[in-house]
């Protein structure tokens, strides 16, 4: 009963902000245009959040090698098994692959890291959502266009704030309190407001294809789970890094999906439907994960 209690409190505030910004674009007369918000976190925000936490001096790179290694394993493995079920389901493999091999680490796993390990899960969840970004960036890129660019991937200011974090932290340079305190406050909006947008973006969204969703997310967590779980002996991780990893493995489809397949004319609707529906039944998938994880 106690470890329920534990996983509720963990839940609760995560969900519940997520439901606030569902209701706000629900309900609110004239529509929601979060775009300009979504905007700012993601180029002011989210990169303060990872510089602060990379260029924290207690903050080990090395000690995240490990992690890093079977992160990038993780998703090409995925990607891998998300191509043979493509064929299998006679689905477009550029409409299936990406949601299965890209999850929701930013919207939802950096809030979960903090309200389920605290700081340390934070700095485990930030090292694999820039992985995550990184490979979205280069390799989901290449699999929607058939070509790779550097540029998009330089152009990100999440990259530059892990560069520059990363070089910080590396020379051991200590920022002047009242300047570090700043990065950080602006680093702390960044976490309410992922989980708000996805709360709005959810309400925006429609599942048009039902049968496929449900067939992908069944195969994305049971396939993406059992790969984390092997990997994990693989890579020797213990602690709180596997269980971060564990959860990192759970997460939904991310997001930007959706938006890259939009941008891509690659079947927008069967993409958001998966996406739609990944983030929805996480309400069950996750206290799940939570609870023998902790």
């Amino acid at each position: 009963m106690e470890s329920i209690l534990v996983v509720l409190g963990i839940i609760f505030p995560v969900f519940a902000v997520a439901v606030s910004g569902y209701l706000y674009a629900r309900f609110r007369r004239g529509g929601t245009d979060l775009s300009v918000t979504n905007r700012v976190n993601l180029e002011i925000f989210t990169p303060a959040l990872i510089f602060s936490v990379m260029s924290d001096a207690e903050f080990d790179l090395l000690s995240y090698t490990s992690l890093t290694a079977a992160g990038v394993v993780v998703i090409l493995i995925t990607g891998v098994i998300a191509v043979a079920a493509a064929k299998v389901m006679k689905t477009d493999v550029k409409t299936l692959v990406p949601p299965l091999m890209f999850n929701n680490s930013g919207n939802m796993g950096l809030p979960l890291a903090v309200f389920a390990f605290g700081e340390e899960g934070l700095a485990a969840a930030t090292v694999l959502f820039i992985v995550e970004n990184f490979m979205h960036f280069t390799f989901g890129s290449w699999i929607l266009a058939a070509h790779f660019h550097i540029k998009p991937l330089i152009r990100l200011p999440m990259f530059w704030g892990a560069f520059l974090g990363i070089v910080v932290n590396l020379a051991g340079i200590k920022l002047v309190e009242p300047l570090g305190d700043a990065i950080s406050m602006l680093g702390q909006i960044s976490i309410p407001l992922l989980l708000f947008s996805l709360g709005a973006r959810v309400a925006q969204t429609h599942v048009t294809h039902f049968r496929l969703a449900i067939a992908a997310n069944v195969l994305n967590v049971s396939a993406t789970l059992l790969v984390g779980l092997l990997l994990i002996s693989l890579f020797s991780l213990e602690g709180m890094q596997a269980a971060q990893f564990i959860l990192f493995c759970a997460l939904p489809p991310a997001v930007l999906n959706f938006m890259l397949a939009e941008q891509y004319g690659q079947e927008p609707d069967k993409v958001a439907s998966i996406v739609l529906l990944g983030n929805v039944s996480s309400i069950l998938v996750i206290p799940v994960v939570l609870y023998f994880i902790l």
